[in-house]
């Protein structure tokens, strides 16, 4: 469909271009992340493998290659209801980290960063819109539901064909025995003097 076409790239456009201004300026970000990563995952460094990084340049870098790369999946309609996951998986921290308004003392500021986090709340409207637009088919639940119906049908035919076979088998055993009851009948009779 052509909104499709249309909205996606439009969605993933400010993540795309947010993560290239990141790496570009890898430092400054992670200067402005720095308490939101000390409280969070610094503190829980103890917990984590010792390959996840914790330093917040890496982190930042790390975000970026995220968006930039979710991004594009998300543009170029790849795999687009997991790139809306990934982009609100990266768009909620950074929202936490950069615009946390109930911070600030200065009005204008608080004002300011409100609207920016307002704004990355619309996006995050769209990227939930994104992840579960099922692209006009199916959703999995449905079709989840549609296979379990359709294999009990055959459960259900497949017993009902075999509980008929079992039925036709006694009744032609059931006719056969009688004939030969009345064969051997017979001929015990033709034998047995008059």
């Amino acid at each position: 469909m052509i909104l499709r076409r249309v909205a996606r790239p439009l969605l993933a456009a400010i993540f795309i271009s947010g993560g290239i201004n990141a790496l570009r300026n890898a430092e400054g970000h992670a200067q402005a992340a720095k308490p939101f990563l000390d409280r969070t995952v610094r503190a829980k460094a103890d917990a984590l493998p010792a390959s996840v990084p914790t330093d917040p340049v890496s982190l930042v870098k790390l975000d970026a290659a995220v968006k930039i790369g979710a991004g594009t999946a998300l543009a170029f309609g790849k795999l687009p209801r997991l790139s809306a996951l990934l982009l609100l998986g990266s768009l909620v921290p950074t929202t936490a980290a950069s615009h946390a308004f109930w911070e600030e003392k200065d009005e204008a500021r608080k004002q300011e960063q409100l609207i920016h986090f307002l704004k990355n709340a619309g996006l995050a409207g769209g990227l939930l819109l994104a992840a579960g637009d099922t692209g006009g088919r199916p959703s999995l639940g449905w079709r989840a539901r549609r296979a379990a119906r359709k294999a009990g049908k055959r459960v259900h035919d497949t017993r009902e064909a075999a509980l008929e076979t079992v039925h036709d088998t006694r009744v032609r055993a059931g006719t056969k025995a009688g004939m030969l009851a009345g064969r051997a009948s017979k001929t015990l009779e033709s034998a047995l003097p008059h």
